[in-house]
């Protein structure tokens, strides 16, 4: 991946890059299918890791409807997923100036790649679902019927690499 053009906005601390994640509360998936490319927005749960050099290892949990455009495609890639970009943010407020271009937004970022598949054990679609609710509602309860397992299509992102980057 290409290094972040204004090196100084360039977030490599791993604790840095995981606040920014834990502060994202949404993920835009970008893929393609047979009508072309597409983005959708998500919400995530997570797993964070650090290998034995201290990378971070990112994987996400998505959850939606079995059928539509996104289920579809996401399905095509078999055992080997399918390639997907991401893209997180969070706007920490307006940078003011003195004249129109002056002006822009504070912000923190991760953008990366990686690929999805499809969740289909029910221990890890409940484990998925888990962490989604984990992110986002911390605390509130978290148990999921039968039914509710064998509808919902549960999806695992494995992402292969991914930047970060800020505006102060």
């Amino acid at each position: 991946m290409k290094p972040v053009r204004l090196a100084k906005r360039a977030v490599t601390d791993p604790n840095a890059l995981h606040d920014i994640v834990e502060a994202c509360r949404t993920v835009r998936l970008g893929a393609t299918d047979d009508e072309g490319m597409f983005i959708v927005p998500m919400s995530f749960g997570y797993d964070w890791e650090l290998d034995n050099d201290g990378t971070p290892r990112l994987t996400l949990w998505l959850h939606s409807a079995g059928e539509g455009r996104k289920a579809a495609a996401f399905l095509v890639g078999g055992e080997g997923g399918v390639p997907v970009a991401i893209e997180m943010d969070c706007e920490d407020g307006l940078i003011t100036g003195n004249f129109a271009c002056a002006y822009s937004f504070a912000y923190r970022s991760i953008m990366g790649w990686g690929r999805i598949f499809p969740v289909t054990a029910r221990d890890e679609k409940a484990d998925g679902l888990a962490r989604i609710m984990e992110h986002l509602a911390p605390g509130a309860p978290c148990e999921f019927s039968e039914a509710a397992l064998d509808r919902v299509a549960v999806w695992r992102v494995e992402v292969e690499r991914f930047t970060g980057k800020q505006r102060a």
